[in-house]
């Protein structure tokens, strides 16, 4: 009998047996789940495969990813972390309302 094989639910990367996240995509692991029958519980339960069906060497999964689709806009409408020009103007506005009406208060 083979030597169980644990992959990442997350990714499909291989994962060593006793680490706590995959190294790969660095998802937490906290239960071994078979993927044959769904059975969970901790990896000292897996030693020698699944308690529940006896799955033991699951196929190794490879995922073709395909390329991030290109951008639709080469560059960004708005500069990284700039506001939009309708916050400055309602902030202006808000200002010169505030000053006007500390004015009238004030002098009255």
């Amino acid at each position: 009998m083979k030597a169980p094989r644990f992959f990442c639910d997350n990714c499909g990367a291989e994962v060593g047996r006793d680490l706590r996240a995959c190294p790969q995509c660095g998802r937490f692991f906290s239960s071994v789940r078979c993927p044959a029958c769904g059975f969970s519980g901790e990896e000292k339960l897996f030693s020698g495969g699944c308690p529940a069906c006896g799955y033991s060497t699951p196929p190794l999964r490879q995922r073709k990813r395909r390329p991030a689709a290109p951008p639709k806009h080469k560059t960004p409408l708005i500069a990284a972390g700039a506001l939009p020009p309708w916050v400055y103007i309602i902030s202006i506005a808000a200002f010169v309302l505030t000053l006007t009406a500390l004015f009238l208060v004030l002098f009255r």
